[in-house]
């Protein structure tokens, strides 16, 4: 029986992603964290003859939330250019996990069309030792140029 070896494990702080924005990249030193889903829609088909309904994959839908330390003003630039224009702005997030000592490789994931849904515009915390903030996004497309090679 194989097993999956302990230093295989991909370690959460060995990452990098950036952002382009308006065609300008920008390495997220400031993530914290980030985790983007991709739900399924499901339709459901009644069936003559079943008392129950069978379902059918009829769409998809890409949901995520990061957390960034509050020591950039992007976020809140593109929020007050939608407020003051009404020009939405949609940027595209790389995603690069590797882990050196992991013998899986590098995982690269672009989230594309990723639209915040809120943004923190003022924030004063006196109990926080650092301030942070939560952002969730929706995205529209998905590329994975690099994959995990299997475990061996």
């Amino acid at each position: 029986m194989a097993f999956m070896r302990a230093e295989d494990a991909i370690s959460g702080k060995l990452g990098r992603a950036f952002a382009t924005i308006d065609g300008n990249v920008e390495e997220m030193m400031y993530l914290k964290n980030i985790e983007a889903t991709a739900d399924k829609k499901k339709v459901e088909v009644p069936v003559l003859g079943m008392t129950g309904d069978q379902h059918k994959a009829g769409g998809w839908a890409g949901t995520g939330s990061c957390t960034v330390y509050y020591v950039t003003s992007k976020f809140r630039q593109l929020m007050l250019e939608y407020i003051k224009t009404g020009k939405d702005i949609y940027v595209d997030i790389l995603i690069e996990n590797e882990d050196p000592t992991s013998s899986v490789g590098k995982q690269t994931t672009i989230l594309k069309g990723v639209n915040f849904d809120s943004v923190i515009m003022a924030k004063l915390d006196v109990e926080s030792e650092t301030l942070d903030e939560e952002l969730s996004f929706t995205y529209n497309d998905v590329d994975m140029p690099n994959l995990f090679r299997p475990l061996a």
